[in-house]
């Protein structure tokens, strides 16, 4: 087998079974005594594999496939969210896909006869014990598991190649391809983006009323994943009223058109450099979103962002916006001494204030989400009740939910959501004891 002589797609991350299979392959019949327990420690691997990700079928296609969907290369990049490129690339790719097309046709019935190991039939008809996954979630392990199965279709290396470049231009490659969401993380190498595996299903019908909020949201967010011109968007108001809520709904909406979402916090503006120079040359759409962004009046990380959204030599790339909520309409903290005439603290009051209100003026929309007022709550927690199957009379279902927000945060929609598990909560308790 020929695996050294792949071009463009070499340095996978979980090569090792890749290279002790083929060395099986090229060696269980000599005789080596070292042969059999190493075809046993790849069944584990690749069993090992199954339970992390959650892959069923034939493990050793799953297992190959996961290589490809995962290599970041020349190739694979170019076709994220684009699909096919032209120029000689195509010819190399197509060099290393048919070395894959190899091992996804290998036949194991002889090498499992003589090293006497029957027990990988398992390994190539795999049933998963449960649906989770400790990598993806179940909708990436199902386009996976499926992707392998279309290989074994493709007829040859040209039509493997083609379903695998469509598979990029629908879905992307890495982890940045198949996730949404993403955190960073501050490591002895410098800033590195991990997926959020477990990310909210939530949409924005799911938000029961700001209609006009969520539209300039929506309004702003199609503009930038269309490759037209988009604002940085700041999302305040009070708590509790669907901020947070509609940026992950929007990372839901906007997947499949290649939005991206990397969740940053305000004590990790240092790295904000060396995350954008890991995304400005990806083609997907990124998102920077900073949840509940204030700044006391003695912190300075501000001025980071501010520099980052406009101000610095380097231009901020045209596939990242920065999306922020916070509780704070101008986002640092003011006191009257700002402006009062004050000689004796500040003799340029004015540059101070104006300091402290440029940075929300740098976000181009500013979307407003105020408490509803009682009439707006009762609507909120009528439609979650229905959505949620409770079946209460209105009268009743307001009376209990009005004590609830007196005692519970006052009037949002957090609350109105919290009452609702409240009641869910105690009417599953109550059947789980008739029962």
């Amino acid at each position: 087998m020929r695996e050294e002589e792949l071009i463009i797609y070499k340095e996978f991350a979980d090569g090792d079974i890749l290279r002790d299979v083929v060395w099986l392959m090229e060696h269980y019949r000599s005789g080596d005594g070292r042969a059999r327990p190493l075809f046993y420690r790849c069944m584990h691997r690749l069993s090992e594999q199954a339970a992390d990700h959650g892959f069923y079928g034939n493990l050793w296609h799953c297992y190959l496939t996961n290589l490809l969907v995962n290599n970041e290369n020349s190739y694979s990049c170019a076709c994220e969210m684009r699909g096919e490129v032209e120029g000689s690339i195509n010819e190399l790719v197509l060099h290393d896909i048919a070395i894959f097309k190899e091992f996804f046709d290998y036949d194991f019935t002889e090498m499992m006869e003589v090293l006497k190991a029957p027990e990988f039939a398992v390994v190539l008809a795999y049933r998963g014990a449960s649906a989770d996954s400790k990598i993806y979630n179940r909708r990436i392990r199902d386009r996976i598991c499926t992707l392998a199965q279309h290989f074994v279709e493709n007829e040859n290396a040209a039509a493997m190649k083609a379903t695998l470049t469509q598979f990029y231009r629908e879905y992307g490659v890495g982890d940045l391809g198949l996730h949404k969401a993403f955190r960073v993380e501050h490591t002895e190498e410098g800033a590195r983006i991990v997926p959020i595996r477990n990310i909210a299903h939530v949409y924005l019908d799911d938000l029961v009323g700001y209609e006009i909020p969520k539209q300039k949201l929506c309004e702003n967010t199609e503009a930038f994943v269309a490759g037209r011109r988009a604002n940085n968007c700041l999302l305040f108001g009070d708590a509790g009223t669907g901020k947070s809520s509609c940026v992950k709904a929007i990372a839901n909406e906007y997947y499949e058109k290649g939005l991206r979402i990397i969740e940053l916090y305000k004590h990790q503006f240092q790295d904000l450099n060396a995350v954008i120079a890991q995304l400005k040359n990806r083609n997907y759409k990124f998102i920077i979103y900073m949840d509940d962004l204030s700044f006391e009046d003695f912190e300075v990380e501000y001025k980071y962002l501010k520099a980052l959204i406009e101000g610095g030599l380097e231009k901020k790339p045209a596939n990242v916006l920065i999306y922020a909520t916070s509780n704070r309409r101008h986002l640092i903290r003011e006191n009257y001494s700002d402006k009062a005439d004050r000689r004796d603290e500040d003799m340029h009051a004015g540059d101070t204030v104006q300091e402290k209100l440029s940075l929300v003026y740098r976000f181009g929309v500013t979307i407003f989400f105020g408490s509803p007022d009682k009439k707006q709550f009762q609507e909120i927690v009528k439609t979650l009740a229905v959505r949620n199957g409770l079946k209460v009379p209105d009268e009743d279902l307001f009376l209990l939910a009005n004590k609830w927000e007196l005692s519970h945060g006052g009037l949002s929609g957090r609350t109105a959501q919290q009452f609702i598990d409240f009641l869910l909560g105690t009417s599953e308790k109550k059947n789980e004891s008739l029962t």
